[in-house]
């Protein structure tokens, strides 16, 4: 049969299919040329309504007024197409509409809807697709019967024709084929943007709602709406109600940010709803914002926590909507200041800009005048364009402009549009917000504002939101016929942002932060800085335990990273702007923290799957004693192993580099320590202060601790075997006389009075005295908050009554105690402050080990306590503090790089937040104090540093949380218990101590113990007692940030350079290392992808928006290289970090 199909014919019958295909496709084009014209180009600006009294008309009144629709495009039936209805004529589709001025209802033409139009095309796509394929197959059978006939075995020149004209029919046909003019559709990202009228002022509105991962309430109270006697808010019923107004108007927007709560959301929502949910996120229509887990605190915060905390909200959004839901913009609208760290972070995620809604008084003050209210903000010192950021500051926080407030519980006027009754308002309201826009335009550079249209916990009634928003903007852009200049329509940051770009103008920029930030003279947001420190304690404790959880569960392969969730979700949870701040009830601190504690107990589990592979020398007999953490041991508490006759201690070091440790270990008896290969080692039998064993709530019996040294390898494990001596160590204790602690390096001196005296380097010869050195505190301003002279200080404020803090006690007592491994100074100022200052046999800096509480109230005043340490060191007004752990930043008392400071609050106002370490300087000289935790620190007076320690406050600063910062337990004031870390150097080599000291303390080992019953021979016969993942060690200025096993041969891997630019002749340079090395225990990495911080996008996928600085530079990137698998050697350079998606062998 095919022998019909000749060349000839085959020829004419490809010429007459491309011809009927070129003649559809015209008369496609030719038709939504029609249709375009015979449809007038009004939109609707109002949501559909359901109407009863559909009135036929013939008044084409929507030609000239503006119209609602009431019933959505629908298909005409085939009486009315039989019938040439009019309105049914060009499309074969109508709408039932109600012309606003003439009060007329009629059926208006409109346009196949864009379903419809996608189906039709893949429809025509596919039969033309079939056709072509019908077509080369008949040619390639032909040719078959033709050599079967001709016996030939290769093409013939016919054949080769026919073959060539059928692919390149097929080819031609596809592409035609792409070319149909569909009406696009609404899509996803820029380029689907309405830029709005470049000859009209454009507002762009924003809906939105702020809701907080626990404040007054919980995160599972927020989201089920419970217990709404303390705050009105269910975050599942806003959802609902937000997705059912956006289903009934396809021109409606709303942004969320919060994907906690939407995760617990979406596990409730069925197939079909999911399916709309998708489908409003691919159309633009719904978009995620910021995109973590929480919106997260900046200045408590750690950079660990906050990428962690990102990348758990970017993941979830990866995998459930792809790349239409990947956030682009940053939007930070209710922390309390903003850190440089931070934008820094969201800069290296691929965001294009980012907004927020607090900053000082002052500084919006001068930025509204000057109309710079949108800036570049180069993020990094080290980083160069990588860390630049687009930022805006909101021109109403993050609320709507006054009166406009159309929420379930605002009492703002609703716009009632019908002329007829009697509150007709449609006039006032719009010159209201015509006034508005213009007002807010009079600070912003250029023809775009924004408008955020919501708050905390709005929406749960979203139609009242829309219908009212759609109705303003309806009649606002009527008034362009009357000459008004303002265009309002919906929108997005994103859009909004994009309009920025769009805008051709270049920008003012910034290289300092926004701490502190205060919303009045006497104000200053920098109480939070220390607020709960015990929870601020916990979680950076936390955040090292979930990072050893990965870290094993990758190593071991046991592919547990499900069982991690929770401690994950929990971290994220704790990095909200009221959780970590310390800025939420007492009852909600609680949940955070029993959060925690369930996450960690999930984390042990996965600690034991592992170490059940990683332990046993023969991997078939796993171990018979589980592992355990010991929490308590910062109070000498480890009730499990007291009274026992022999225990095991494993010790996992997460960094990259061998350490040396010192171990405290709380005991009722005295034993002997074997190391990994079984010799005993030395230790230090110690006293437990007395101030440890009276601290409220403490269980344990023991009296003593044992102080002992170890050697950790990279990325690996040591186990220490602990059995019974008798035998006694010579230790020296010495009660109020003078005390000299004194190793190789250093050199501490104590008066008889328990005053420190000096420390001395003795390597380097560099001497700082200390004029005073002790705990303080400062009287809390018991104000009533009604102007701001009499504003309190509580959970958000710090406002000391004085400027002149009280020293906690006028006498302290010393007690001098010496070992071979351990040298301390046990000072006591009173029964609620004590600190033990300790010197290590090999140790370069000093460790002051602090405990605060419970803080005395008796007297009615509220108390601050501060460390003081008081110096000779001539700063002059300089001060340095990091930024969320990294990047340091140079401090100035009394003035601000961006405005003319107004000196108000002596103390407060010279605050800042101290994630991990704060300095004074001089040219021979550095005195630097490293934190566990962040707190409060300045430099009040030359030479000082000061941090907040601890806050008990009796009356609330009236900014929300509706409690004084009174934390009590056991029936009393709470104690809390941290550690600071001194370090004397020479500025030149300081960094070379504080940076790696810092990332050793927040990184630390983690101690389980556990209970085998067997001597230690047995247990060396069965057991593994040290293994490291690396053959060697990693070059000293690079930290492993996070090893995390996706699934059984993928991994997450991120590394940094955490040495900054000019701060080491050494180490702040650029450093090479082979990815392979920390795989040698895996196998061998056959694919790798780089990715963005966050870990939701290949780095080479990554365009980030183009801006310009006043100064004519450009923030313009280079791509980066492509990675391969041939090439595995990572290049970082000073701060930076990279992320990568490793396939293992």
């Amino acid at each position: 049969m095919f022998d019909f199909i000749t060349r000839r014919r085959l020829i004419i019958f490809l010429a007459a299919i491309l011809f009927v295909t070129i003649s559809i496709l015209f008369i496609v084009h030719i038709r939504s040329t029609t249709i375009s014209q015979i449809i007038p180009s009004f939109t609707p600006t109002t949501s559909p309504i359901n109407s009863t009294d559909e009135e036929k008309a013939t008044d084409k009144c929507y030609l000239n007024e503006p119209f609602d629709v009431l019933t959505s495009c629908r298909r005409c039936r085939s009486y009315e197409q039989r019938a040439h209805a009019t309105d049914c004529l060009p499309t074969g589709y109508r709408e039932f509409v109600f012309c606003s001025k003439s009060n007329i209802k009629v059926y208006r033409p409109c346009a196949i809807p864009i379903r419809i139009q996608k189906e039709r095309f893949w429809y025509f796509e596919g039969i033309v697709f079939i056709i072509a394929l019908l077509s080369t197959t008949s040619v390639y059978l032909r040719q078959k019967s033709l050599n079967k006939q001709m016996k030939l075995f290769f093409y013939s020149c016919d054949f080769q024709i026919m073959y060539s004209l059928s692919f390149a029919f097929l080819f031609i046909l596809i592409s035609v084929c792409n070319t149909v003019p569909t009406k696009p559709s609404n899509g996803c990202g820029y380029d689907t943007c309405n830029l709005g009228d470049p000859n009209k002022l454009n507002v762009h509105i924003v809906p939105h709602t702020h809701d907080d991962v626990g404040w007054l309430k919980t995160v599972d109270q927020y989201y089920y709406g419970a217990r709404n006697n303390i705050q009105h808010a269910g975050v599942q019923y806003i959802l609902d109600s937000v997705m059912h107004s956006l289903e009934e108007n396809p021109d409606r927007r709303f942004m969320y940010v919060e994907i906690a709560f939407f995760w617990r959301w979406w596990n409730e929502q069925t197939d079909e709803m999911r399916n709309k949910v998708k489908q409003f996120v691919n159309e633009g229509r719904l978009e995620f914002i910021s995109g973590g887990w929480c919106m997260n605190d900046e200045a408590s915060t750690h950079y660990n926590s906050i990428i962690d905390q990102f990348s758990l909200g970017a993941e979830f959004l990866r995998d459930q909507f792809g790349e239409c839901a990947r956030p682009k913009i940053g939007w930070q609208i209710d922390p309390f200041g903003h850190s440089r760290e931070h934008a820094s972070i969201l800069a290296q995620m691929g965001f294009d800009g980012l907004f927020f809604g607090r900053a000082d008084y002052e500084d919006i003050t001068q930025r509204s005048k000057t109309k710079n209210m949108e800036l570049l903000w180069k993020a990094s010192a080290n980083l160069d364009r990588q860390s630049w950021l687009l930022t805006g500051v909101l021109p109403n926080g993050y609320s709507p402009p006054g009166s406009f407030c159309f929420d379930l519980f605002c009492d703002d006027q609703p716009i009632m549009d019908d002329p007829r009754l009697h509150d007709y308002n449609v006039p006032e309201r719009v010159k209201a917000f015509l006034d508005a826009a213009h007002n807010e335009a009079n600070q912003y550079s250029t023809n775009h504002i924004i408008m955020t249209m919501g708050s905390d916990f709005q929406y749960e009634s979203a139609n009242q939101w829309f219908k009212n928003m759609d109705k303003l903007m309806k009649y606002v852009n009527a008034q362009q016929t009357n000459a008004s200049n303002v265009n309002v329509f919906y929108s997005t940051p994103s859009c909004y942002l994009y309009a920025l770009n769009k805008a051709n103008r270049s920008w003012t920029s910034k290289t300092d932060d926004f701490f502190p930030y205060a919303h009045h003279p006497h104000g200053f947001w920098t109480g939070y800085f220390t607020s709960r420190a015990a929870l601020k304690g916990y979680e950076r404790r936390s955040n090292n335990i979930l990072q050893v959880t990965r870290q094993l569960n990758a190593f071991a392969k046991t592919n547990l990273r499900n069982s991690t969730f929770p401690l994950s979700e929990a971290m994220g949870l704790v990095q909200h702007h009221d959780a970590v701040s310390g800025t939420e009830k007492q009852e909600v601190a609680f949940d955070y923290a029993q959060r925690l504690a369930d996450g960690i107990d999930s984390a042990v589990d996965v600690i034991n799957r592992a170490y059940s592979k990683l332990l046993p020398l023969d991997e078939k007999i796993p171990p018979k004693a589980p592992q355990f953490l010991c929490q308590l041991t910062n109070i000498s508490e480890c009730l499990p192993i007291e009274g026992q006759n022999q225990f095991t201690l494993t010790l996992w070091n997460p960094t990259v580099h061998t350490i040396s440790q010192h171990i405290h270990v709380p005991v009722t008896k005295k034993y002997s320590i074997r190391d990994s290969t079984g010799h005993v080692i030395s230790a230090d039998f110690i006293p437990i202060s007395e101030p440890t064993k009276n601290i409220p709530g403490r269980k344990s019996f023991a009296t003593n601790q044992l102080v002992f040294k170890v050697i950790l390898p990279a990325l690996g494990f040591n186990t220490y075997y602990f059995e019974l001596k008798t035998d006694n160590e010579d230790i020296s204790i010495t009660q109020n006389e003078e005390c000299i602690l004194q190793n190789e390096y250093l050199r501490v001196e104590f008066d008889d009075q328990g005053n420190l005296l000096k420390i001395k380097n003795l390597k380097k010869n560099i001497v700082v005295p200390f004029t005073s050195q002790g705990f303080y505190w400062y009287s809390s301003f018991p104000g009533n908050n009604s102007q701001s002279e009499f504003q309190a200080s509580g959970a958000y404020i710090f406002r000391p009554i004085s400027s002149d803090p009280q020293p906690v006690s006028d006498k302290r007592t010393i007690t001098c105690i010496k070992g071979e491994i351990v040298q301390k100074a046990v000072i006591v100022f009173n029964k609620w402050t004590s600190q033990e200052i300790s010197l290590y046999d090999d140790s370069k800096g000093v460790e002051v080990e602090w405990t605060v509480g419970p803080i005395p109230i008796c007297d009615k005043v509220g108390k601050e306590i501060i460390l003081r340490y008081d110096t000779d060191i001539e700063n002059q007004g300089k001060f340095y503090t990091d930024s969320n752990g990294r990047e340091v930043l140079e401090r100035i008392r009394d003035y601000r790089p961006t405005w003319n400071y107004t000196k108000v609050e002596d103390v407060s106002g010279n605050y800042y937040p101290v994630n991990s370490r704060i300095w004074i300087k001089e040219p021979n000289r550095q005195f630097t104090v490293l934190t566990d935790r962040s707190e409060g620190g300045s430099n009040i007076h030359d030479g000082s540093i000061e941090l907040m320690l601890h806050r008990r406050t009796l009356y609330d600063d009236a900014l929300g949380v509706g409690e004084p910062m009174n934390e009590t337990a056991y029936d009393q004031g709470l104690v809390v218990r941290g550690k600071h870390f001194l370090i004397i150097e020479s500025p030149s080599s300081s960094a070379l101590y504080h940076r790696v000291a810092s990332q050793r303390l927040y990184m630390r080992p983690l101690a389980t113990y556990s209970l085998p019953q067997l001597s230690y021979a047995d247990y060396s016969e069965t057991y593994r007692q040290t293994w490291s993942a690396l053959v060697k060690d990693l070059p000293l200025n690079i930290h492993l940030l996070t090893f995390e096993q996706l699934d059984t041969n993928q991994y997450l891997v991120r590394i940094e350079h955490y040495f900054e630019l000019n701060e080491d002749v050494t180490y702040s340079n650029s450093v090479t290392f082979d990815l392979q090395k920390l795989f040698q225990t895996h196998g061998i990495i056959n694919g790798i992808v780089e990715l963005t911080l966050a870990g939701n996008m290949p780095v080479n996928d990554m365009n980030r928006l183009e801006w310009t600085t006043i100064d004519k530079e450009s923030s313009k990137m280079d791509k980066p290289k492509m990675m391969s698998v041939n090439d595995l050697n990572i290049v970082l350079k000073p701060m930076q970090i990279r992320t990568f998606r490793v396939t293992v062998e």
